[in-house]
């Protein structure tokens, strides 16, 4: 019988050779070290940016003898001013929103990555994402702070647009924004610039929680419930809806500034509040909502879609992933 064929013997004392199997990586998979996508950090002047954009469309001061309607107080300042008077005050305000917006939006977007990054868990699914308190308490800190940043440039642009409905003897006729600010202080003073900073800086805050974080909450509502892809009409709807919250929140505090500014005596913050009370109810809060609306919807609209074109072509031009930014 014929001898079967063996492999050839290993030498003495080399140690028996085991068949090893190397798994099999899933195609597709990720190292388990390699990087996991991170928040987009977008220029910390997009805010501003964005800001500037939408305030180059606004409605001037009307006095008591100018046409209650839009269209009647336009023909009236072109009539009296030219087409240079819808621009009164313009340049004062670019500078605000130079100053207030770009300072807010740009520490709520620093915060928002700092201290509630969305990281992506172990599973690979999206971590859960910062609370909308969270978001409010970012919020508030980043508007108050803006509105020092932004307070010089904001008691300007009140004088330069409310200059046209004074008499030609009382006008400051300052030539633009930084005319506005040499004269400001060489004629009383660097603390004119910040006449009423806090109670302004407190409405900033309220202003800027009620804004910037419920934009991101509606965003996030609507891409999360609906069919909604992050997308222009998402943006245009969360923005509509951050208008309404803001002209909401708003709307009391400028109600309570108004009736300070315009008080023949000087009543405490309580006593005010109860004169109102007792005359008014609870109305009282949302008188002149709608013109508040009228003048923060498109605003914050406008703005918003600014904002999100930005973000669109700096991914594009920086080849980045598309995210939703939340």
């Amino acid at each position: 019988m014929q001898a079967e064929h063996q492999p050839p013997a290993a030498p003495a004392g080399t140690p028996p050779t085991a068949a090893v199997t190397l798994p099999r990586k899933p195609k597709g998979s990720r190292p388990q070290n390699a990087q996991k996508p991170a928040q987009i950090h977008y220029p910390f002047w997009f805010g501003g940016s964005a800001s500037s954009m939408a305030a180059c469309v606004r409605l001037q001061t009307r006095t008591g003898d100018m046409p209650k309607s839009m269209s009647g107080t336009f023909v009236h300042i072109v009539k009296h001013n030219g087409i240079r008077g819808l621009y009164n005050g313009l340049s004062a305000s670019l500078l605000r929103q130079l100053t207030y917006s770009t300072t807010r939006f740009g520490i709520y977007e620093e915060l928002k990555t700092r201290f509630a990054p969305p990281r992506r868990s172990d599973s690979g699914q999206p971590a859960k994402p910062p609370s909308f308190a969270l978001l409010i308490a970012m919020a508030s800190a980043s508007g108050f702070i803006g509105g020092f940043a932004g307070n010089p440039a904001d008691v300007l642009n009140v004088r330069m647009q409310h200059d046209a409905s004074l008499p030609a003897a009382e006008r400051r006729n300052y030539a633009h924004a930084l005319d506005g600010l040499l004269r400001m202080a060489r004629e009383e003073g660097l603390g004119s610039w910040f006449r009423g900073v806090v109670p302004n800086s407190a409405r900033a805050a309220a202003m800027t929680a009620s804004q910037l974080a419920s934009y991101d909450v509606f965003k996030r509502t609507l891409i999360s419930l609906t069919p909604m892809q992050d997308s222009l009409s998402t943006h245009f709807s969360a923005s509509f809806l951050a208008g309404i919250v803001a002209a909401t929140v708003t709307s009391p505090i400028d109600v309570i500034k108004t009736r300070i500014m315009s008080a023949q005596s000087s009543l405490g913050l309580p006593q005010l509040l109860g004169e109102i009370y007792a005359a008014e109810g609870l109305r009282w809060m949302f008188k002149g909502w709608v013109p508040s609306f009228l003048r923060l919807g498109p605003q914050t609209i406008c703005t918003f879609l600014f904002l999100e074109t930005h973000r669109k072509v700096y991914r594009k031009v920086k080849s980045l992933e598309t995210t939703t930014d939340l």
